[in-house]
């Protein structure tokens, strides 16, 4: 059905098949973009800038504030407003390289499961908190266009990997947005400066060097297909990096206790080191007050603290290029993406790296959204020039713990492909593991379409946990699903195959992504609520497993043990998410010194009567 858009310049009224935007979702500002009369633009929010600062507020009267209005609460409010939350998506509290950098609060609950932050009483996943600026960017392109928008494509990091890019197509749903497609950053620049719009063949590289993460990919482009040779990265690589190198350096500099400055201070010195950095590009010194600190950095000094970052990346750019199995002269064009590589040390030393002057021509912070939406348009059909491979009309996954859908093959992906994912046993001695197939958008598998199941026998009889099984999903180009699962340590495998999974109608097909889309947040509740009583489950089963094997431990350290696993136990049974997440903080803090005594315990008694 067409829809109308408006030329909001010439104030023209085109028919167009459809508006779908396109978002560039970043660790420091995110931007949403649309086609408009054929050429990408980016939607400001005031006369001068497009960027929307990725910060989170949370007011004491529950509102939820995003953007500028968040960007100035990090001073007053510095345990309420979250920022570079890009940086935790996808992963776990053993993940993350700098945790107290961030300056709020973000929860060591001693699992593998996705990492927690804590405002007040409240506990959040990245996937709320990125769902949160979504919301802002929907708000700011439909006041715009004046009209509802319900499609779009996010771009990532080309590195980021399955469960971060799950993570993004989250907190899309959770936005009320239906992301028809997870677009890697170096795709979308080079779709933003029209390279691979014409007939020839380029190779080129992307260089992406942004708030908080790093990735160059080396592309070959022919006839609009995008091919990608090669990726490196890294998750903790960006210009959140260079701020926190100023902050040393002042520390240092400057004598400066951290543990005497509150959190408010330290905000406003990490403010003041991004401040510095951005002033450096231009000028020779930079000079700043904290209350009775004057600060000071020369351009000479930012050089030297930038150079070792620089290296990092170039030591990338080494990989990625011989894994292409192609030297700097085979490369058409070297092009520049992130606001961090508005750096003239930076554009310099690349220049030299790669032997040819870098491609400059757009503005580095708005070229990934401008990709996004041509790639946008393109799914829109208002754009034939762009070939689009084959790709899956709804996503695949198993069942997992409390019927739980696992996403394996996300809808829109690429055929063929081969993708897979490890699991373990929940209970000890556990002999068979039932596979079941699903497909669909619903978090819950019950309101999803199987497709098939089978049963994984004679893996042999190990504790919860140790079983190593590999699920592998294989589709070829004619659409057949093949499912394999492998036990590790033991080979035992087994395998089925599934014809005709894409047997449903075009109705059938947009009932289940309109229920996936009207059930979000329903179904965001739920699997959080699910998700948190998996974990607590497993923390209660290790709590009794420490206080078994553990003798050693005082009466009143016992005590307390299981007075908290019990409080526990009864939030599994009657509390909501922030509750039982409560519990199992309070039970883990405890219980950490206790589990670190035992540690030591365990490796003295290992080591008795041995020499070193």
């Amino acid at each position: 059905m067409a829809k109308i858009s408006i030329n909001m310049k010439e104030g023209k009224i085109n028919e167009q098949k459809e508006i779908i935007i396109g978002i560039d979702l970043g660790t420091t500002n995110s931007l949403v973009a649309i086609v408009n009369e054929g050429k990408p633009e980016t939607i400001k929010i005031n006369d001068s800038s497009s960027l929307v600062p990725s910060i989170i507020h949370f007011a004491d009267n529950g509102k939820v504030v995003v953007g500028a209005e968040a960007k100035t609460k990090l001073i007053t409010h510095p345990l309420h407003t979250i920022f570079s939350i890009k940086r935790l998506m996808g992963k776990s509290y053993g993940d993350l390289s700098q945790k107290q950098s961030l300056g709020y609060q973000i929860i060591d609950d001693s699992t593998e499961s996705l990492v927690k932050i804590k405002v007040g009483d409240t506990f959040y996943s990245p996937i709320e908190l990125s769902a949160e600026i979504l919301k802002e960017l929907k708000k700011i392109v439909e006041a715009y266009i004046d009209q509802p928008v319900s499609k779009t494509v996010i771009t990532v990091p080309a590195y980021f990997n399955d469960a971060q890019r799950q993570a993004t197509k989250d907190a899309g749903k959770l936005a009320g947005l239906n992301v028809l497609r997870i677009v890697n950053e170096p795709t979308a620049a080079s779709l933003a400066y029209g390279i691979g719009l014409d007939s020839s063949t380029k190779t080129i590289a992307v260089y992406d060097l942004g708030g908080g993460t790093f990735d160059i990919s080396i592309l070959r482009i022919e006839d609009g297909v995008f091919e990608v040779l090669s990726t490196h990265g890294d998750t903790y690589l960006g210009g959140d990096d260079i701020d926190n190198a100023i902050t040393r350096f002042w520390i240092d500099q400057y004598k400066i206790d951290m543990d005497q400055m509150d959190s408010s201070l330290r905000q406003e010195l990490r403010i003041k080191s991004e401040e510095a950095k951005i002033t450096l590009s231009d000028n020779d010194t930079y000079k700043a007050n904290i209350g009775t600190l004057n600060l000071e950095i020369s351009k000479i000094d930012f050089t030297k603290l930038v150079t070792p970052i620089i290296d990092k990346t170039i030591e990338l750019c080494k990989k990625a290029l011989k894994d292409a199995e192609i030297n700097t002269s085979d490369l058409d064009q070297i092009v520049l993406v992130g606001g961090s590589t508005r750096i003239p040390e930076l554009q310099s030393r690349i220049s030299d790296f790669f032997g040819q002057q870098v491609f400059t021509e757009l503005n580095p912070d708005e070229v990934v959204a401008l990709g996004a939406a041509i790639q946008a348009d393109v799914l829109a059909g208002n754009n034939k020039d762009v070939l689009l491979l084959d790709i899956t009309p709804l996503s695949l996954g198993i069942e997992t713990v409390g019927g739980l859908m696992d996403v394996i093959v996300p809808r829109n992906s690429k055929i063929p492909i081969k993708a897979g994912r490890n699991y373990t046993t929940s209970v000890d001695g556990q002999k068979n593991l039932k596979v079941s197939v699903f497909q669909g958008e619903r978090d819950l598998v019950a309101d999803n379409r199987k497709l098939g199941e089978f049963i994984l026998k004679n893996i042999p009889p190990m504790p919860a946990g140790l079983p190593k099984i590999s699920i592998h999903f294989i589709i070829d180009a004619d659409g057949i699903l093949r499912v394999k699962a492998l036990e590790e340590r033991s080979n035992t495998e087994t395998e089925i195959e599934i014809k005709s999974q894409y047997g449903l109608s075009e109705e059938e097909m947009a009932k289940m992504l309109l229920d996936s889309m009207q059930h979000a947040t329903e179904d965001m509740k739920i699997k959080a609520l699910i998700e948190a009583r998996n974990e607590g489950n497993g923390i209660v089963l290790a709590t009794n497993k420490f206080i078994e094997q553990n003798g050693w431990l005082e009466d009143q350290d016992k005590t307390e043990l299981l007075k908290l696993r019990d409080q526990l136990i009864h939030q599994l049974k009657q509390g909501d998410k922030d509750d039982i997440n409560g519990a199992m903080e309070t039970l883990n803090t405890f219980s950490r010194p206790l589990a670190e005594i035992a540690l030591d315990k365990n490796v003295a008694k290992a080591l008795h009567g041995k020499d070193l």
